[in-house]
């Protein structure tokens, strides 16, 4: 596959640029918010919710509007960017519980994006929530690069933003004033923050990553009153009930937009220490999201604030609304400020990437699927290639496969029902995937077909519906 054939020859294009961290390559914060739909961001058009410090990322660095998240949910998302690999040859495909606490775990045999950097003598951290291995497994983030976790091993555990307990590295350490209800006295992403910047202090001669998994905005609707005070009267509300699991709240459009800007207030500390720090031009930050955003349960309202940006489809869904995400670079100095980049790109490229950035690119492993599109960063336009495609799969919410070759986009839907037929949508002409063209198109659709079936590798943990024998 094309992928893994142009790598080296990738890698070979991209120098690695001068400014470097104190103590060896640049510096990287990669944060990532949890549901959080791309047009959720002013930078991306959102009117109703106030991400200033996100903008100042976009405004300050380039901003990615062909970009995209591996999977239409959590786990094989972060899956796909820790490991570089796509879906259909990743580890971790769905979420799945593993009981009491935690996930499928990332086998020890897999290389994250962790071990690469602790490979080129990196202090590595993780703060947020985890869910790819429950605590003492293969998976568990102080198993697979990271010196130090804190916050949610548990997707389910993460459900509740005033928790009864954190992880802090190997200890569980109990939250007194949290009851486990709606309301507490430790807001989790409070806590987050405050462990982030002290991580930052201790470590700021690195070369350090710092990886931030936020679980804004991320159900359930949960907020401070301070932050509920920025919007409470200043949108259409009525109270949400609770029920199906979800905890209820008064005013849940403006939890949940205060939820996202008390994130947003977190990204600008972040950089402001940095600044502070004197390691603004030495890090590389980037934000963006697992996901598209939440469908209409447990308060959110993704069609209020127009959370997918008029795409087609939500979480979950293997069309552009669940799986195109907000993605931005800053790196002043590198990345040209108040740039746009049209590079059609995905979560299995950071890999590649950031060690062409760092200089590690001999710590990347074999059979990656991503590519570096470090050229695009450092506005080297003529050395980047593109995708031959993007492939993506997923076996829950009715079973699902989605290629993107050029600007053709194929995507298959109940395949639990036995149903193998592609839907084909022309993204430059319908964004929106409105008009199914397969018809008109049999030879791009013959194309797809044989990339969805090249490039699923069976998986007996997650089988594929209808491709995968029983």
């Amino acid at each position: 596959m094309l992928a893994r054939l142009v790598l080296p020859t990738i890698l070979a294009l991209c120098v690695l640029p001068p400014a470097r961290g104190r103590d060896g390559g640049p510096n990287v914060v990669f944060i990532l918010a949890d549901d959080l739909g791309r047009a959720e961001v002013g930078a991306y058009g959102q009117e109703k919710i106030r991400t200033p410090s996100i903008d100042r990322i976009a405004a300050e660095g380039m901003r990615f509007t062909r970009f995209y998240a591996g999977s239409p949910v959590c786990a094989p998302s972060r899956c796909t960017l820790m490991t570089g690999k796509h879906s259909g040859h990743g580890c971790v495909r769905d979420n799945r519980e593993i009981q009491p606490e935690g996930q499928a775990p990332l086998p020890a045999s897999e290389m994250t994006l962790a071990e690469m950097f602790k490979s080129r003598d990196y202090a590595t951290a993780a703060v947020g929530k985890w869910g790819l291995g429950f605590p003492g497994s293969e998976g568990d983030p102080l198993n697979q690069g990271f010196d130090h976790f804190y916050g949610y091993n548990c997707q389910r555990h993460a459900h509740n933003h005033y928790p009864t307990y954190l992880w802090n590295d190997r200890e569980k350490v109990a939250l007194p004033g949290n009851p486990g209800g709606p309301t507490g006295e430790r807001f989790s992403h409070d806590l987050f923050e405050a462990d982030a910047l002290a991580w930052l202090r201790e470590h700021r001669d690195g070369p350090f990553f710092l990886f931030l998994p936020f679980i804004i905005p991320h159900l359930a609707l949960q907020v401070p009153a301070d932050s509920l005070a920025e919007y409470d009267g200043k949108l259409e509300d009525a109270p949400y009930t609770g029920g199906k699991g979800y905890l209820p709240h008064p005013k849940p459009h403006a939890a949940y937009a205060a939820m996202v800007t008390r994130m947003d207030r977190t990204v600008g500390r972040i950089l402001d220490l940095l600044a502070e720090l004197k390691l603004d031009e030495e890090t590389i930050v980037i934000f963006a999201s697992d996901n598209g955003p939440t469908h209409n349960v447990g308060g959110a309202d993704s069609d209020y604030f127009r959370s997918a940006g008029g795409l087609r489809g939500l979480k979950g869904s293997a069309y552009e609304g669940g799986i195109a995400v907000p993605f931005l670079v800053r790196w002043p100095g590198r990345v040209p400020a108040g740039s746009t980049a049209d590079f059609v790109g995905y979560f299995p490229d950071v890999a590649p990437t950031l060690m062409d950035l760092i200089g590690g690119r001999d710590a990347l492993p074999a059979g990656l699927d991503g590519i570096s599109f470090a050229p695009t960063l450092l506005d080297r336009p003529a050395d980047q290639p593109a995708h031959e495609f993007l492939y993506w799969e997923f076996p829950s919410y009715g079973g699902q496969q989605a290629v993107r070759l050029g600007p053709w986009k194929g995507v298959r839907q109940e395949m639990g029902k036995g149903k193998l037929t592609v839907g084909l949508f022309n993204l430059d002409d319908d964004p929106a995937e409105a008009r199914d063209v397969a018809a008109d198109h049999p030879e791009i659709v013959a194309r797809i077909e044989a990339v969805m079936s090249r490039e699923h590798a069976r998986s007996d943990l997650f089988p594929l519906p209808s491709v995968d024998p029983k």
